[in-house]
């Protein structure tokens, strides 16, 4: 998701007003970044997104404290900058989790910050060897970054490992569910072509063995927010008039008149149109939740 369109840009500090107003609260706290005493106490964690916020609240359960610094539909991390109250945050906690992969580089500013807390990257620890940096549509990575976060939160506080992983553990069996069914999925209608307006879901469609057969051209215009070619647009448009693809798949969170005149093209021709996001819907807190929505929705489309 690149700095663009109808997106709200965040209200941000200035570096220099950050750093004063950290100061001004108070230097050194006793709730700071390293481990805390005693196992009833939380472990302070900063994500970049909620969605891995939400990862960590299922592998930490009630022995963690978590702020996401998205967590608005409308906000881009590729654009946002940090706030002076992001900046406190970062300082005081004890595990920082990013995205990473050239998706939320804000947050490199907050790590710079927090001195001696655990730092881990979702893009790094996926290591998918593809360069799509939304990798929490990547099950199996995801698998792998609950492992990270439970072995860095039983260090955190020792006396807690066992729960961590096996809260790891219950999270995974359900994911790894999600992996079956999108498996199941592709099974049940091979072949199938899709188009994309952005190509965020593609580790979904990767699992499920779907065909992405969007113009490369398009994807990429549409994500650098740059002008579409109109051969690429008009290669687009065939595929859903001729009815070569099966579903589009829409980031709802990159609205442009381009995309909302293919979407509309899509519905009026019986073709069903999957809406996928980047951070967790209002009002939706749980991962497994918001994934098996996605999940359901692109079976819906298939049928």
């Amino acid at each position: 998701m690149s700095s663009r369109r109808t997106r709200s840009v965040l209200a941000a500090a200035s570096a220099l007003s950050m750093l004063a107003l950290a100061a001004c609260s108070g230097g050194t706290s006793s709730d700071g970044g390293g481990a805390q005493a005693g196992s009833d106490a939380k472990i302070k964690v900063v994500a970049s997104t909620d969605v891995w916020g939400s990862v960590v609240s299922a592998v930490g359960g009630d022995k963690v404290e978590v702020k996401s610094i998205i967590h608005d539909p409308s906000a881009d991390p590729h654009s946002y900058e940090t706030t002076a109250d992001d900046a406190l945050a970062a300082k005081g906690a004890q595990l920082l989790l990013s995205n990473g992969g050239g998706y939320d580089e804000f947050f490199g500013k907050l790590t710079e910050q927090a001195g001696s807390a655990k730092k881990l990257v979702a893009y790094d620890i996926a290591a998918t060897g593809d360069e799509n940096e939304h990798v929490w549509y990547d099950l199996p990575g995801v698998d792998k970054i609950a492992d990270q976060i439970a072995a860095q939160l039983g260090e955190l506080q020792p006396a807690s490992k066992q729960q961590f992983a096996d809260n790891a553990t219950a999270f995974k069996t359900k994911v790894d569910a999600l992996e079956k069914r999108l498996e199941e999925l592709g099974a049940a209608h091979p072949g199938t072509k899709v188009v994309v307006t952005e190509p965020v879901a593609h580790y979904l469609l990767e699992s499920a063995k779907i065909t992405d057969a969007t113009p490369k051209a398009f994807s990429d215009a549409v994500e650098n927010d740059t002008d579409v070619p109109a051969d690429a647009v008009n290669q687009y448009k065939q595929l859903i008039a001729t009815k070569q693809v099966k579903a589009l798949i829409n980031n709802e969170q990159t609205v442009t008149p381009l995309t909302q005149d293919v979407v509309k093209q899509a519905k009026e021709a019986g073709i069903g149109v999957v809406g996928v996001t980047e951070t967790l819907p209002a009002g939706v807190t749980d991962y497994i939740g918001w994934m098996t929505g996605e999940v359901d929705e692109l079976a819906g489309a298939l049928k």
